[in-house]
């Protein structure tokens, strides 16, 4: 069975000859740069100084190439229109060495030249003359969004300004997403994972625009959560134009693209805590359900694409509203958050939606835990998640820095031992 085979099957609810392996098929099942860096250094695939292309600047993600895919039997891959966080352009790259002293290459427009006090800002478009967008602290691994809230007058508060990202594909990007998926497809047998941006309401990530110079319009995240409950009818408008074009670019990218694309992601917006949902199942109702079902009605009317939300923390309050809005998957799975008991997870919802992560926590057990430990946790999840289907597995959220190596072995090498099915 070849890797689309095996994830249709999983997406299907039923079982394939084995689990299903995503790492790096988009920007929440990925991997941290420093590890992709010592993964590929333990499994003999570089030489100590060569380095690993930073794929996601804002998180530091690492690119997985196809020989790691193959080395560790990674079953799908990743198709976007190429954009990132900070809008850098992607095809030049400069070398440059991470706090930790991991080589790696990045955008030519990344600003490599620490501040006095060590921090590290980066600028939208690689624009020195615009205010800096994010800041990496000194010795950090990651960039924080710097919030550029300008004042906000009620009376002139402008829908529009909030929708100054979200535009019409271009056709550029409509040939580019064309023959990419057209490449993936033929020159290997793995499952597309699409992400074409502009479908994700309020995710907070994206809130404070880090890509745009001067952005305007509710960009603080604090005053836009505020605002859920304070200007409910102003987000709502603001994510009924946002759908509108988002359907619009749906259609032209379903032309190029077709069928080749497994299941795309939608949504990345956090709807849970550590302790429970962020906003009620009634908010959900009224503010992001009907714009999530839109989408996923069109996408299931016109395409044989599933559907894929992420939403961290602990979400099991409002599970039964997103498999009502249409989704199909749900990730990262976050087992370790409140009320999200893996095999009552899978009990009360397994055969309605499929689980994409749950399969090792990240923020303990991979990191801090033993190689015994970890093994013993993937197998627990497999054994969970795993009957009949409806399970891709993929560690809970992106694998952090200074995760130990071995870890990482023994959470791959556990997928093999106990993944196979019949269990």
């Amino acid at each position: 069975m070849n890797s689309r085979e095996r994830v249709e099957l999983a997406l299907s609810h039923r079982e394939p000859d084995r689990v299903p392996l995503d790492l790096g098929g988009s920007s929440v099942t990925g991997m941290h740069v420093s590890t992709v860096y010592r993964l590929r250094q333990a499994l003999g695939l570089d030489t100590p100084r060569t380095p690993v292309r930073v794929t996601r600047p804002y998180l530091m993600l690492g690119e997985i190439k196809l020989d790691l895919v193959a080395a560790l039997g990674i079953d799908v891959l990743p198709l976007t229109i190429g954009s990132n966080m900070f809008g850098l352009k992607t095809d030049s790259l400069k070398p440059w060495t991470t706090f930790d002293g991991t080589p790696v290459l990045v955008p030519e427009a990344f600003n490599t030249d620490p501040e006095p006090n060590g921090d590290l800002l980066q600028y939208p478009q690689g624009d020195r003359s615009a205010p800096p967008s994010g800041r990496m602290p000194k010795g950090g691994w990651y960039f924080d969004a710097i919030i550029r809230q300008p004042p906000i007058d009620e009376d002139s508060l402008d829908v529009e300004e909030n929708l100054e990202e979200f535009g019409l594909i271009t056709d550029d990007q409509v040939s580019y997403l064309g023959a990419e998926a057209e490449r993936l497809h033929t020159e290997t047998d793995k499952a597309i994972l699409g992400k074409f941006s502009g479908t994700g309401f309020g995710d907070i990530a994206a809130v404070p625009a880090p890509w745009l110079k001067h952005p305007k319009g509710i960009r603080d995240v604090e005053e836009w959560y505020v605002s859920i409950a304070s200007r409910p009818g102003y987000i709502y408008e603001v994510f009924d134009r946002q759908c509108e074009i988002a359907v619009a670019n749906l259609e032209r990218i379903f032309q190029a693209v077709g069928d080749r694309v497994t299941a795309v992601y939608l949504t990345g917006t956090d709807f849970g805590m550590q302790t429970g949902p962020f906003v009620s199942p009634k908010t959900y109702r009224q503010l992001y359900q009907p714009f999530h079902r839109r989408l996923n009605d069109w996408i299931h009317d016109h395409t044989s694409w599933k559907t894929f939300i992420h939403s961290c923390g602990s979400i099991v309050a409002l599970l039964d509203d997103f498999i009502e809005a249409g989704f199909d998957i749900v990730n990262p799975v976050q087992c370790s958050a409140a009320d999200m008991d893996p095999r009552e997870l899978e009990r009360r919802f397994g055969d309605r939606v499929i689980f994409w992560g749950g399969g090792v926590d990240t923020q303990r057990t991979l990191p801090f835990g033993t190689p015994d430990q970890v093994r013993a946790e993937v197998r627990d999840r497999i054994r969970a998640f795993g009957p009949g289907g409806g399970f891709v597995f993929n560690p809970i959220h992106n694998v952090q820095p200074q995760t130990p190596v071995e870890n990482l072995q023994a959470m791959f090498q556990a997928l093999q031992e106990y993944g196979r099915y019949p269990f």
